[in-house]
């Protein structure tokens, strides 16, 4: 399994690019979000190699889905620059602190269809050019309060129905764990449709290791059905950033020693 890191979240001391060029230097991939606040030549100078980024700037499955395609073939721009493979979804727009913009608390059937419809747009889009799409789950208990197909259970249904493999999971452990718990049989019944994992510890959300997930277990049963792509750290430094990376690699390295 390859290993990354969200840059966002991690030596929030420095400036983003030196951010960047530490986590590339300790051998790690990088993970970013909201690539229109960026300096994207600026990115791909220090030679690091992305792993995955925002995928739209605006625009939601369910409304305003015309401007969440074109912002989403504007993203592709981006990540053809910097070589990034895979594109990051919500359920709907988020604004700069996480919350939707239009928030939806009740999810009706015609939302599910529109929802649908979207995704398979999004996944033509993926396959004409060259990358990867992946819905990631939330929680809308602690970080993101009406967020509608948050759960999971709910990416899990709605990338399965698309049938595309240019649409996948975004696997957020973290979420998962507040939204839902029973993660093993989670990674179990996602299997084929992860896209990419990402990983912090709750409460907290910080590093593995510092709280109630048994990332052992979580890394033995990903090994288990087969999967060997990426694993990204999307968590604060619970105290050292430098520490945050070594136990980060050693809950996912253990399992193959």
């Amino acid at each position: 399994m390859n290993l990354a890191v969200c840059a966002e979240m991690v030596f929030t001391d420095l400036p983003l690019v030196q951010r960047i060029e530490r986590i590339h230097d300790r051998g790690f991939q990088v993970e970013i979000w909201n690539w229109t606040t960026k300096d994207i030549e600026a990115l791909k100078a220090t030679g690091a190699t992305f792993s995955s980024m925002t995928g739209y700037v605006s625009g939601s499955l369910t409304r305003n889905q015309d401007e969440l395609l074109k912002t989403a073939e504007q993203s592709i721009e981006t990540a053809h620059r910097l070589g990034c493979p895979r594109l990051n979804l919500h359920g709907t727009e988020l604004n700069d602190r996480g919350l939707p913009v239009v928030p939806a608390y009740e999810v009706t059937g015609e939302m599910w269809l529109e929802a649908h419809r979207t995704l398979e747009k999004l996944a033509k889009l993926g396959e004409q050019n060259d990358v990867m799409f992946c819905l990631e789950n939330l929680n809308t208990e602690v970080d993101h309060p009406g967020v509608p197909f948050a759960k999971a259970r709910d990416t899990i249904a709605l990338v399965g129905a698309v049938a595309h493999p240019n649409l996948r999971l975004m696997l957020d452990i973290y979420h998962a764990q507040i939204g839902e718990g029973n993660l093993i049989a989670l990674i179990e019944k996602a299997g084929p449709l992860i896209g990419e994992v990402q990983v912090a510890d709750v409460p907290g959300r910080c590093e593995p290791g510092t709280g109630e997930i048994n990332y052992p277990a979580i890394a033995a049963a990903l090994e288990r059905i087969g999967y060997d792509g990426t694993i990204g750290l999307e968590a604060f430094a619970a105290s050292d950033s430098e520490l945050a990376l070594q136990r980060f690699r050693q809950a996912f390295t253990a399992a193959a020693v």
